[in-house]
C-alpha cells in the first residue's frame, strides 16, 4: 500500500508501463530511490544529470515508451536542461522529473532553492511546481500525457521534498489518459492534391520518423510516394540524405509530416523549392504550423493540425495499391538522389600505415556490422558524425538531431543498447564529443551494458578547425586543438575492454575485438582530419 506520495509516483511511473529511469542521486529526491526500490524498478545511475536525460531521450526514441528521468533539485536541475533541449528539437517525449525545496521554505533561502520551472519551460512543453499534495499526486499521469500527446516532447515537474516524502493523496489515478487520434475532416482534401500531384514528395521530421507514423510512411512509399526523413542540424546538407538537396526543386507537391519548415529546408526558399509547389502542412503544434505557413505563403495549399500518424492512414487509401508509371519513375529519381555515393567511395585506397580516412574507417565498420545483421548506430555531432550517418547504412538509428548539440553519444549508446539487449549498439563520437560524457563508461561497467564506442581521434575540435580554415586562414587558428590521447587507455580503469588503432592494418583486428567483447568497449582510432563530405553529382 503506498504510504508516501513518493511510493504513489512509483507506483504510477510501473502502471504506465516504466521500466527503468536515468538518474542521479540527491538529497531531495532519495525518498523517491526508496519507493522506486519499493516497485522493483530498476535505476540506471549515471554521472552526470544531463547524461540521464539523454538516456531517457534515447530510450524514448528506440521503444516508443516516455522516457523518465530524475534528478536533484538546484544545480542538479541546471544540469540536465541542456538536453531537455535536444529532447524538445526531436519531439522526444520525456519527462524530467527534478527534487525541489521544500515548500514551506520557499522564499526564505532554502538549500538549492530557485524558480526550476522557470528555467526549464523554455525548452519544455510544459513544466510545473505542484505546491500541494494533490497536485503533486496529479503531476506524474499529467505529465506522462503531456508529453505523448500531440508533438511529443518534454515535460518537466518539480517535487518539493516534503510533498513527496508526505502521505499519499486518496483518490488519484495511476494512469494517464489516453485517446486515440483520429484524422481531421478535411484529410480527403489533402490525399486529393497528393493523387493528382505528378511528382510528391514527403518530408518527415523526428517524431514522423518513429512509429506509429513510420509504418504508414512505408506504405506510402510502396505506392510509389518518395518519402525521407529529415533530423539533421545539417539540413539539405545532411550527409545521410546524398544528393537529395539536387531533386528537391523537381518536387511539385510537398508534404510535410510534423516537420518544420525552417533553417533545415532554408526556410522554403526559392532556390530550395520549386517558385509554384505547392505545399501541405501536417502538424500537431500551432506555433510550427504557423512558423510553416509565414515560410510557405501563398504556396500553402493546406494544412491539417494533427499528428501525421493520425493522417497518413487515410493519405495512404487515397493511393491506388500499385503505384503509376510517373510514380515509379520519380521515386527511383528520388531514391537514386539520397543513396548518391561517389564512386571512389567503394574502392578507397588507404594505406596499411597510414592515419585512416573516415571512408575506408566505415567500409571495415560496415563489413563487420553486417556480419550481425541487425545493429544500433548511434551518430553524435561534428565532423566524425557527419561521415558516419554518410557511409554507414544500419537497421536503427540515433544521431544528435536538429539541435546540433554534442556530446550525447555515449549515453545515447548505453540507452539503446538497454532497449535492444540483443544487437550490438555501436556508438561513433570525435575525440572532442567523448570528452563530455566518457565518465558514463563507468555506468555503463556498473549496470553490464555492453556497446562499443570508436573514437575519431584527430586531436581538434574538427568542424571548427574547418571553420577557421575556410573563413579566416591556416594562419588564424585557435582553441580548436587536443591532445592525440589514447582514450581508450584513459577509461580502461572504468572495466571496459580498451583497443587503439593508429592504421588500417591494425583496425580490422581491434574493432573486432571490440565489437565481440562481452564488455562495454572502446576502440580509439586515429583519423586523417577530413572534413565532413558535401555530396553532390558531377
Amino acid at each position: 500500500m503506498s504510504t508516501r506520495i513518493a511510493d504513489q509516483i512509483a507506483a504510477q511511473l510501473k502502471s504506465a508501463g516504466v521500466e527503468r529511469v536515468f538518474s542521479l542521486s540527491g538529497n531531495q529526491i532519495m525518498c523517491l530511490y526508496d519507493a522506486l526500490f519499493g516497485v522493483g524498478m530498476e535505476i540506471v545511475h549515471v554521472r552526470h544529470e544531463a547524461a540521464a536525460v539523454h538516456m531517457a531521450d534515447a530510450w524514448a526514441r528506440v521503444t516508443g515508451q516516455v522516457g523518465i528521468a530524475l534528478v536533484t533539485a538546484g544545480p542538479g536541475h541546471a544540469n540536465a536542461l541542456s538536453a531537455l533541449y535536444t529532447a524538445r528539437t526531436e519531439d522526444v517525449p520525456v519527462v524530467l522529473l527534478s527534487g525541489h525545496s521544500p515548500t514551506h521554505l520557499l522564499g526564505k533561502g532554502a538549500f538549492q532553492e530557485m524558480d526550476q520551472a522557470a528555467m526549464a519551460a523554455p525548452v519544455c512543453k510544459g513544466a510545473w511546481t505542484p505546491m500541494t499534495d494533490v497536485a503533486l499526486a496529479q503531476a506524474i499521469p499529467a505529465a506522462i500525457e503531456l508529453a505523448t500527446a500531440g508533438r511529443p516532447g518534454p515535460v518537466q515537474i518539480s517535487m518539493p521534498v516534503d510533498l513527496l516524502d508526505g502521505p499519499a493523496v486518496a483518490g488519484v489515478s495511476e494512469t494517464a489518459a489516453t485517446a486515440a487520434p483520429e484524422p481531421p475532416a478535411d484529410v480527403a482534401d489533402v490525399a486529393a492534391l497528393l493523387a493528382d500531384a505528378e511528382r510528391p514528395l514527403v518530408l518527415a521530421g523526428p517524431a514522423a520518423m518513429r512509429a506509429p507514423a513510420s509504418q504508414a510512411l512505408r506504405e506510402l512509399e510502396a505506392r510509389g510516394v518518395p518519402t525521407l526523413g529529415l533530423e539533421s542540424p545539417r539540413g539539405l546538407r545532411d550527409p545521410a540524405a546524398g544528393a537529395f538537396a539536387e531533386v528537391l526543386p523537381k518536387a511539385d507537391l510537398i508534404v510535410l509530416c510534423e516537420k518544420a519548415l525552417d533553417f533545415t529546408l532554408a526556410f522554403g526558399a526559392s532556390a530550395t523549392f520549386a517558385a509554384d509547389v505547392r505545399i501541405v502542412d501536417i502538424q500537431p503544434d500551432h506555433e510550427l504550423a504557423a512558423l510553416t505557413a509565414r515560410a510557405a505563403g501563398d504556396r500553402l495549399a493546406g494544412a491539417l493540425t494533427c499528428t501525421a500518424s493520425a493522417a497518413l492512414v487515410s493519405l495512404v487509401d487515397a493511393m491506388p495499391a500499385q503505384a503509376p508509371a510517373h510514380l515509379r519513375s520519380w521515386q527511383s529519381e528520388v531514391d537514386a538522389a539520397a543513396r548518391y555515393r561517389p564512386e571512389a567511395w567503394a574502392a578507397w585506397p588507404q594505406a596499411a600505415d597510414a592515419a585512416l580516412h573516415p571512408v575506408a574507417l566505415f567500409a571495415e565498420v560496415q563489413r563487420q556490422m553486417d556480419a550481425f545483421g541487425d545493429w544500433t548506430l548511434v551518430a553524435d555531432g561534428g565532423e566524425i558524425g557527419q561521415w558516419a550517418q554518410a557511409c554507414l547504412r544500419a537497421p536503427v538509428r540515433v544521431i544528435n538531431g536538429v539541435a546540433g548539440a554534442i556530446g550525447g553519444g555515449i549515453p545515447f549508446g548505453i540507452a539503446t543498447q538497454l532497449a535492444r539487449p540483443d544487437v550490438p549498439t555501436l556508438v561513433v563520437v570525435g575525440d572532442g564529443t567523448f570528452g563530455f560524457h566518457l565518465a558514463e563508461l563507468d555506468t555503463a561497467a556498473r549496470h553490464g551494458v555492453p556497446l562499443t564506442v570508436l573514437v575519431g581521434n584527430d586531436a581538434r575540435w574538427n568542424a571548427e578547425h574547418q571553420i577557421q580554415m575556410t573563413n579566416y586562414g591556416e594562419n588564424r587558428l585557435i582553441g580548436c586543438e587536443l591532445q592525440a590521447t589514447r582514450y581508450a587507455d584513459v577509461v580502461a580503469p572504468f572495466g571496459v575492454h580498451a583497443e587503439h588503432a593508429a592504421t588500417a592494418s591494425e583496425l580490422t583486428d581491434a574493432l573486432s575485438r571490440a565489437l565481440n567483447s562481452p564488455r562495454a568497449a572502446v576502440i580509439n582510432v586515429v583519423l586523417d582530419g577530413q572534413a565532413a563530405p558535401t555530396l553532390k553529382r558531377a
